[in-house]
């Protein structure tokens, strides 16, 4: 094992520069590695390699990035002061597009990591859509909607400028739903004078929204899983027990749709701890956490006493030793799962897991899953639906045309269909995890190759 590891540095030392410059980020760090060990076979090729390489390290740097400062007033009437950036990684295969987060964590690293992840994500999709991500430090938790109200309207003057439906387009992630996404246009709005542009997606039905966005990503995540656990374990969704983590729009509607396809849902948590359900989330279960989370914005342990579930505080799914089950889908936030959790997950009997967040699990995690042979598709594969989504969006509004809700759902279904056979069709021997990473991969470098921009 030792001897792999010292291999394995050897390999990546052309990161060693990089790695330098960037000692303060390290969770983009960490997304950088866990990429190109993946695309080892790609590097090692006698004819291409160096290229690879040199391409794998120019994709490494943001064509532009974007820092500004966020000023708003509380309800107070006094004045508050944020970071907000835009990491405009990517525009290879079309306009930046990725997520705006709103959380006290976000840093520039933080976004780095996740404009990184979103090139390759983006590529898989085949839609034309390069990579970014924005965000600030601001936290939506405790604020009230006027609060969050003026915090958007003065984070969209400062990003307004950059933006444009054939530049960048941003989107929702965490801290940023249908609530944020409606002040963030409105500001828009009165600023340009544009109106029915598509500059952001996740927008409103009632102007320009596209059905099954908000549902998107967690009905993809289980769309590819089903393909996966059907295909690779000869098995089925029906009747299965899965785990699910975090309790936002990814985590709620993934668990409405393995409810929908007869799985059992034995669990959603936040950051406080973990909803068990030992006998499976039932229908009225499934509405009072949405409506807990949509609405009212609650915690979890406060609606427990509403739902057949019991609360287990400071606790996440992969620490609970005793609950058994078939399947995990992290859909919370980065770095969830770490070696001990994925051993344990191992233990409780998981055949595979299927991420609806991005990079939740440690890279050390990952190994442990590796060396048990679990049934992996990461982020970048599995929660693409949607970013998809929100490609389709950017049709709809181009066209000034609302596709029906059936129409969208088929068209997510075949994309993540077309993602799993990319998955499965550039693993080069490897798993499906690296399928994905190197599909992603060399789509982006063939462009970039034919745009003239790397030779």
């Amino acid at each position: 094992m030792v001897e792999e590891k010292k291999e394995e540095l050897s390999e990546l030392s052309f990161l060693t520069d990089l790695k330098s410059k960037y000692s303060h980020q390290p969770t983009f760090l960490q997304a950088v590695e866990e990429m190109a060990i993946s695309l080892k076979p790609l590097f090692k090729d006698p004819e291409k390699g160096d290229f690879y390489r040199r391409a794998f390290l120019a994709m490494a740097e943001p064509e532009r990035t974007i820092k500004f400062r966020v000023s708003w007033m509380d309800d107070k009437g006094e004045l508050r002061f944020n970071r907000g950036w835009r990491v405009e990684f990517s525009s290879v295969l079309g306009p930046y597009k990725g997520g705006l987060r709103l959380h006290p964590t976000v840093n520039e690293g933080v976004l780095k990591f996740l404009g990184f992840e979103q090139i390759f994500k983006n590529a898989l999709t085949g839609l034309p859509m390069g990579g970014g991500k924005g965000g600030s430090d601001f936290d939506p938790k405790g604020k009230s909607d006027g609060e969050v109200r003026r915090f958007c309207e003065s984070f969209m003057t400062e990003l307004h400028r950059y933006l444009h439906p054939s530049t960048d387009v941003p989107a929702g992630d965490i801290g940023v739903g249908g609530r944020e996404i409606g002040y963030l246009y409105g500001q828009y709005k009165r600023l340009s004078n544009k109106h029915g542009e598509g500059v952001l997606t996740g927008k409103s039905l009632l102007f320009g929204g596209s059905y099954i966005r908000p549902e998107a990503t967690g009905y993809g995540t289980v769309y590819i899983a089903k393909l996966a656990i059907e295909d690779k374990l000869n098995k089925s969704l029906s009747g299965s027990r899965c785990v699910i983590s975090g309790s936002g729009n990814v985590s709620q509607y993934a668990a409405e749709k393995l409810l929908q396809l007869g799985a059992k849902v034995l669990t959603v948590s936040d950051s406080n701890g973990v909803l068990v359900f030992e006998d499976g989330m039932t229908k009225k279960d499934w509405e009072v956490v949405v409506h807990a989370k949509q609405v009212t914005r609650s915690r979890l342990q406060s609606i427990a006493d509403k739902t057949t579930g019991q609360f287990y505080p400071n606790e996440k799914p992969w620490t609970l030793k005793d609950l058994k089950y078939d399947y995990a889908f992290p859909c919370a936030t980065q770095n969830e799962i770490d070696a001990e959790g994925a051993a344990l997950l191992v233990k409780n009997g998981g055949l595979g897991v299927f991420e609806g967040a991005n990079l939740p699990t440690t890279m050390e995690g990952q190994n442990v899953f590796r060396q048990n042979k679990v049934l992996y598709i990461p982020g970048k594969a599995a929660n693409a639906g949607g970013v998809g989504v929100s490609g389709f969006e950017m049709s709809q509004n181009a066209q000034r045309l609302q596709w029906k809700a059936e129409e969208v759902d088929k068209k997510l279904q075949e994309m993540m269909e077309n993602i799993y056979i990319q998955q499965k069709s550039h693993c080069m021997g490897g798993t499906l995890e690296q399928g994905a990473n190197i599909a992603g991969f060399v789509k982006v470098a063939a462009a970039m190759t034919e745009l003239g921009w790397f030779y």
